[in-house]
């Protein structure tokens, strides 16, 4: 699979998103120290690498940033205390979980979230999720970025949240995508309902109207053979992820 995708990656890469100032970066480190958070979710930095994640993706201070579908908000934890003072964070889609427990804790005030009353439906065929409501009441903002989210989707639901997604976006502004990495033109099976192809990542998120900026490979893993649930013992905290950056286009 990696060697299908270099050369298409080598092709378009381009460098933007990659220079950042220091100040957000270092806000990021403050966020990261914060007692409130779990030695559980501590333990996670090393692999998830945030700060050079946000700096890949081209996140500063002053930005607007939708992030969606934020599970626990171990990421919310992190862009929420970075962002404000000069920036503003939304949530897309955020469940009870979050909203009854990170949100109400002292410094997410400023927090908002939309599509509140978006509702999660399985769908049997495809072994995804479907949401019920798909719409982001915000726009001209400056970046949309969900962690490890789009693998549970099904495909009418990843359409509309790209299509969506570009919608709230100003001009330029950037949508990074961070997931489980399948292997290129794998076929579903039991281990690996969890994973996405990052091939089909791209071009779903471009047939919404997004152009392929970059991508990192900030979380490949070597000894991640892309066969095995990502649950297991032997995978956790070690599976392969692609990080993905787009950008709506200028006009």
């Amino acid at each position: 699979m990696r060697k299908l995708l270099l050369p298409l990656f080598i092709g378009c890469s381009l460098s933007i998103g990659l220079v950042q100032a220091d100040t957000f970066s270092d806000n990021i480190k403050v966020a990261m120290k914060a007692e409130a958070r779990s030695e559980k979710d501590k333990d996670r930095d090393r692999n998830r690498r945030p700060v050079e994640t946000l700096e890949f993706l081209g996140i500063q201070e002053d930005m607007k940033v939708l992030e969606l579908i934020p599970g626990g908000g171990w990421y919310t934890a992190l862009l929420a205390p970075a962002l404000k003072d000069k920036g503003q964070l939304y949530l897309g889609m955020a469940g009870d979980r979050i909203k009854d427990g990170l949100l109400k804790q002292k410094g997410f005030s400023k927090v908002e979230t939309v599509s509140n009353d978006s509702k999660w439906e399985y769908n049997k065929e495809e072994k995804r999720y479907d949401l019920s409501i798909i719409k982001f009441d915000v726009k001209n903002i400056d970046a949309v970025l969900t962690f490890r989210n789009y693998h549970n989707l099904s495909l009418a639901t990843r359409t509309a949240v790209n299509v969506e997604a570009l919608k709230a976006l100003k001009p330029g502004g950037i949508y990074g995508i961070v997931d489980h990495t399948r292997r290129h033109m794998q076929s579903e099976n039991d281990e690996n309902g969890r994973r996405v192809d990052p091939v089909l990542v791209i071009k779903e998120v471009e047939a919404a109207g997004f152009e392929f900026v970059d991508y990192s490979n900030l979380h490949y893993k070597a000894d991640d053979e892309l066969r095995y649930e990502v649950g297991r013992k032997s995978v956790t905290g070690n599976s392969d992820r692609f990080t993905l950056l787009f950008k709506k286009p200028m006009k």
